[in-house]
């Protein structure tokens, strides 16, 4: 499935983010925004993007296809920036592209999120209690 155009501008944000060790405080903001303004079926899918990334950050999960890296953090990125296709301070509608993306992401990627789940499940609790724990305040 092709890239929509308007995530495409957000792959070079992911390359910054991701080169420059700023991943756990994208990660801080989607917690922060999905808190406030998802439903719950958003947080589900950003709760398991979150802890992919979380995953691949602390160096546990590594048999991620790069290419959907980066468009899973591109997603994220999109996600927390106010001003994307529709902003965000229009009512109903500024959440409703954010959610567009993060959907395209979960089908696009479908198989390799579904390993990252088959491996989180195999983990003991303790682990998969550390990868959904919010990266809030955890700064480098």
């Amino acid at each position: 499935m092709k890239t929509p155009w308007y995530l495409l501008r957000f792959v070079p944000v992911a390359r910054t983010i991701m080169a420059s060790g700023r991943l756990p405080l994208l990660l801080a903001n989607v917690v922060r925004k999905g808190r406030a303004h998802g439903t719950s079926n958003i947080k589900g899918d950003l709760g398991l993007l979150a802890a992919l990334c979380r995953a691949y950050w602390k160096g546990e999960y590594r048999a991620v296809n790069p290419k959907a890296l980066l468009a899973i953090v591109a997603a994220l990125a999109y996600f927390v920036s106010p001003l994307d296709l529709v902003p965000d301070w229009i009512p109903v509608l500024g959440l409703l592209d954010d959610m567009a993306v993060i959907g395209w992401v979960m089908k696009s990627w479908s198989t390799e999120l579904d390993a990252f789940r088959r491996w989180r499940d195999q983990q003991p609790q303790a682990t998969q209690r550390a990868l959904d724990a919010p990266l809030e305040g955890e700064r480098l």
